[in-house]
């Protein structure tokens, strides 16, 4: 039995980490959601099109192409931009782009068309309530703001990305209530969501808690 699986939750609460994870376990595809808004983002950036700009934003959209290959790497319009999607700047970009109705709904039909044959592993803010609301597994993985931190300085060091320690903790709070009070489709916890708090576990003991689930369920994994 191949089921779709949800991961929702804040930024930097381990989410594509844990949905990677997940993938090669099951042998399911990972869709990065939330890469699909970096790009959206970063694009905008680059054409000078505002992130507040619904409109232009749209129509931009029309026109991109992203794509993600077997080892995760994201590319829009055939450039791996897989780095520079990744920064604060880009982040806050693309918790402003997806406050838009438009953006959102073109972006939403796309996921929802690519898992409709079941075996992926989606992870987000809203796929549990909106994106995939039929999934058989949704998961609501949080935690705390400073253990978000830490993890986020963790990754700009290995990539070496510049960054200051202060500033990344108010962005994440910043994003968390953004990403909350947003108008459409904000972040919350699917009534049917399973909750785990990770901030003191490590990827093999949160992804162990998915896997009873998964059991719990009757799902066959290698």
């Amino acid at each position: 039995m191949r089921i779709n699986i949800a991961i929702d939750g804040p930024s930097a609460a381990g989410k594509s980490t844990i949905a990677k994870k997940c993938a090669k376990l099951l042998g399911y595809s990972h869709l990065d959601t939330g890469a699909m808004y970096r790009c959206v983002a970063y694009k905008a950036k680059k054409e000078g099109i505002d992130w507040n700009d619904e409109e232009k934003l749209a129509e931009m959209i029309k026109n991109m192409k992203i794509d993600f290959d077997k080892n995760g790497n994201v590319y829009l319009d055939h450039e791996d931009v897989s780095q520079k999607i990744r920064t604060n700047d880009i982040s806050m970009g693309a918790s402003s782009v997806s406050r838009h109705l438009k953006v959102r709904e073109c972006l939403v039909e796309l996921q929802q068309q690519i898992a409709k044959n079941k075996g992926y592993i989606l992870d987000g803010r809203d796929i549990g309530t909106v994106v995939l609301k039929d999934a058989e597994l949704k998961i609501y993985l949080v935690a705390s703001a400073s253990a978000r931190a830490e993890r986020r300085i963790k990754e700009y060091i290995e990539k070496g990305i510049d960054f200051d320690r202060d500033e990344i903790i108010k962005d994440i709070e910043r994003r968390d209530y953004q990403d909350m009070h947003r108008e459409h489709s904000p972040l919350k916890k699917a009534e049917d969501a399973i909750e785990i708090d990770s901030s003191d576990l490590t990827i093999d003991e949160v992804v162990s808690k998915i896997k009873n689930e998964l059991d719990r369920l009757g799902v066959v994994y290698d």
